[in-house]
């Protein structure tokens, strides 16, 4: 389970990343090309100030995260999320996508 998951909005710097990107979602399942199966990872981002493209969307985990620029917003919704989310991911039957 992931030990910390970011709010909607946080925006952060990848490892050896030189953009920073804003997390638009979290728990994302998805149809990976590369092994044509379906993968788990803890987000989705797009390229920040510029917003989403459906073309360019980032998938990363938790691990590939270096830095934390501005933290989204966090209120009692946010909390209850989080509880289920943890209930959810214990439950996964899909792999984590390990990126490097």
């Amino acid at each position: 389970m992931s030990e910390k998951l970011y709010p909607l909005g946080t925006v952060v710097y990848l490892k050896e990343g030189t953009e920073k990107l804003m997390i638009i979602g979290r728990g994302v399942v998805y149809q990976d090309q590369e092994t044509n199966s379906e993968m788990f990872v803890d987000y989705m981002g797009c390229l920040y100030p510029s917003g989403i493209n459906p073309n360019n969307t980032i998938f990363f985990n938790q691990e590939n995260i270096d830095r934390v620029v501005f933290k989204g917003f966090v209120d009692e919704e946010e909390e209850r999320f989080i509880e289920i989310y943890q209930n959810w991911e214990k439950s996964l039957t899909i792999p984590k996508k390990k990126i490097d």
